[in-house]
């Protein structure tokens, strides 16, 4: 039988016999046994090379390695629901009588005030709001008053002419086709005052059966708190919903 790599063969020899020289065994073919003066023995590979990890064990590591990199991610990152989520927070709203319509914040509260047809505001600030002012002109379409860019100068120096105003400044301006064709001046710009410090602002603005609609959307933008990317994500939707509502 074998036994550590040391072969050991019955022999029919008498023990009281003269004693043979024994042969010497031979080592046995491809070991990869270690030999020392007195034995050869087969060493375990994990302990011939204690340095190398056992590939069952670097697979496990590397999985777990993997689900901790998933599970940070997955806190790190907006998901898909979230993303729903935030859609969700927009709901219609149509003034048929005044002939306009817009998604608005479903949190947002709906209040009163002077000179506004329409105006929501966040609850428990105030500044940041959704508003809504129409009034009749003699035009038939912006067109007729001037070019987005013409109307966008005229905004700012009103808006400079205000005494809490220290500055504003026109971010972009375009246009757009709403309800029957109808142009859509569109707006974004930002005003420092005195009174609420930094504030981004979205106005859309269109004429329609001889009244003037425009849309004023302001945040609250300081560097210390700026407007987050969702926030601005939920507001250019409601910019961009402003629009004449649908003839019935």
């Amino acid at each position: 039988m074998a036994f550590f790599g040391v072969c050991f063969a019955p022999s029919n020899q008498n023990l009281l016999s003269p004693s043979r020289p024994k042969p010497r065994p031979k080592p046995p073919l491809f070991s990869t046994s270690m030999s020392d003066s007195s034995s050869h023995k087969s060493i375990p590979n994990d302990i011939k090379n204690p340095h190398k990890e056992n590939p069952s064990i670097c697979l496990s590591k590397r999985k777990l390695n993997h689900s901790i990199v998933a599970i940070v991610l997955s806190a790190t990152l907006p998901s898909i629901s979230e993303a729903k989520a935030e859609e969700l927070e927009l709901e219609r709203y149509t003034d048929s009588k005044e002939g306009f319509t817009l998604l608005r914040p479903s949190s947002w509260i709906k209040v009163d005030k002077a000179g506004a047809t329409v105006l929501f505001e966040e609850a428990n600030k105030g500044a940041n709001n959704v508003g809504v002012v129409v009034n009749p002109v003699r035009l038939t379409n912006l067109g007729e008053f001037g070019s987005p860019q013409f109307v966008a100068e005229k905004l700012i120096q009103a808006e400079k002419r205000k005494e809490n105003t220290k500055d504003a400044e026109v971010i972009a301006v375009s246009e757009r086709s709403g309800q029957g064709g109808l142009q859509v001046y569109v707006f974004e710009y930002k005003v420092d005052s005195t009174r609420g410090g930094m504030k981004r602002i979205f106005s859309a603005a269109f004429v329609a059966s001889k009244k003037l609609y425009v849309l004023n959307i302001a945040h609250s933008d300081k560097p210390e708190s700026p407007l987050e990317t969702n926030k601005r994500m939920m507001l250019e939707k409601v910019l961009h919903s402003f629009d004449a509502a649908p003839l019935t």
